[in-house]
């Protein structure tokens, strides 16, 4: 089970979620968030760790979101919007990296209509809690048991992100049911709003990677 820490604003947080195995590094370059970093602190953060670096963008202008992912170095370009297949189509076009589409699931209908919207586009779709007024970082849930009965109608060789609320407490839970390829975690294992504890950290990728995936 891969896991991806997400919501990172400092280095050694990084290079901790690294050496407790995370796959991925994730750092919030869309304006106005609680997380939101400058692209050279995303910089830093990248260039610390060997592992690709997220970067998460919010309906925002296609040009930049292609000249920072640049700059920055981006492995994976995320877009946490209600940014359509056909952007999506041109992002992995113009660059080196996976695409990732965010669905904010309010129903198991949102999970089925993304998988057939982004058939074919997207290299994964994460799945999030929804908030009627927030685009993530949450810290709500979805469904896992409903979700994971149309679990089959995502694509082949399209990964499923689990995210939104998780923990340490829950994320065996979700790996059991959803079976997810990977699990995203932010304020889940934060110490306070953009720091890391790096011992929940540690203990968020055990839980993750020990848990026995449903049939």
């Amino acid at each position: 089970m891969r896991a991806k820490i997400c919501g990172l604003t400092r280095v050694e947080d990084a290079r901790a979620a690294e050496e407790a195995g995370a796959a991925f590094v994730g750092v919030i370059l869309a304006r106005g968030f609680d997380r939101t970093v400058e692209p050279r602190q995303a910089v830093e953060i990248g260039r610390s760790v060997g592992i690709p670096l997220v970067t998460v963008r919010v309906d925002e202008p296609f040009d930049l979101v292609v000249e920072e992912a640049r700059s920055v170095g981006a492995g994976v370009v995320q877009l946490h919007g209600v940014e359509p297949p056909d952007l999506v189509r041109r992002l992995k076009e113009v660059g080196d990296w996976e695409v990732w589409k965010s669905v904010r699931v309010r129903s198991v209908g949102d999970a089925v209509e993304a998988f057939e919207a982004y058939r074919g586009v997207a290299d994964g779709v994460l799945l999030d809690g929804w908030h009627p007024g927030r685009a993530g970082g949450t810290g709500r849930t979805f469904s896992w048991t409903d979700v994971s009965r149309v679990r089959s109608g995502l694509p082949e060789g399209t990964a499923l992100i689990a995210a939104g609320g998780l923990t340490v407490a829950n994320v065996s839970e979700a790996v059991r049911l959803l079976r997810p390829d990977i699990v995203d975690v932010s304020s889940g294992v934060e110490s306070e709003v953009g720091i890391k504890d790096h011992a929940k950290v540690r203990a968020f990728i055990e839980a993750a990677g020990a848990a026995p995936a449903a049939g």
